[in-house]
């Protein structure tokens, strides 16, 4: 069994989400010995930005006709899918952004739909697998917030992952993750640390059912 991890934060020292991922791999792994991760890691290793237009322009084209860079374009993008499609599980760590889904998370989803594999409407090469979605937020976007309906990232990856790709999500989420950083949050101390630890609680949860999911399979 395998699972495919990738990580999206810009930061390693501090990320939540990689802590929080790092739960869920390490649960995985207990429910699931002896299993594999392959890991991707857009943060460090981002995805270029003009991959994905290359790759479009790419299909339509004779292979023998393809340039360089559009050869390139379509490997890469082919690869992507090798990753996803010899994965049993998947765990994806991405934060959010200026309320928006990370650069590098939407490059990387767009590229992977150039891919016969995982085109819209065709059952994909995730179709049917479980996996786990962290996401992070540095303030508290939820219902009865200020900042209610500010969270434009969630929503998106669940539509692209559940409908899309298909697969069997499940979602942790950890809000108020600047408090300690940003001096305005500091009333919201005790709050931020119930939250976190309730996070915690899920992402250990989440990577147990992941694991005893595959050995039941």
């Amino acid at each position: 069994m395998s699972l495919f991890r990738l990580d999206a934060s810009i930061r390693v020292d501090g990320s939540t989400s990689r802590a929080l991922a790092d739960l869920v791999e390490d649960n995985w792994s207990k429910a699931a010995p002896g299993s594999s991760v392959t890991r991707r890691d857009l943060g460090l290793d981002p995805i270029p930005g003009d991959a994905w237009p290359t790759a479009v322009t790419a299909w339509p084209a004779p292979e023998a006709g393809r340039t360089a860079p559009q050869r390139s374009a379509v490997d890469l993008a082919s690869s992507l899918v090798d990753e996803l499609a010899g994965a049993d599980a998947y765990l994806f760590a991405v934060p959010l952004y200026n309320f928006g889904v990370s650069q590098h998370f939407k490059t990387y989803v767009d590229l992977v739909m150039t891919d016969p594999r995982m085109a819209p409407d065709t059952a994909s090469a995730t179709s049917g697998k479980p996996g786990v979605l962290v996401t992070v937020q540095g303030g508290n976007y939820s219902p009865g917030t200020p900042k209610e309906g500010w969270d434009h990232a969630t929503a998106w990856m669940r539509r692209i992952l559940e409908d899309v790709w298909h697969v069997e999500l499940d979602v942790v989420t950890c809000e108020f993750t600047l408090v300690g950083v940003n001096p305005a949050l500091d009333a919201f101390t005790d709050l931020a640390d119930r939250i976190r630890t309730d996070a915690e609680h899920q992402a250990r949860e989440r990577g147990r059912a992941l694991g005893s999911h595959r050995v039941a399979a």
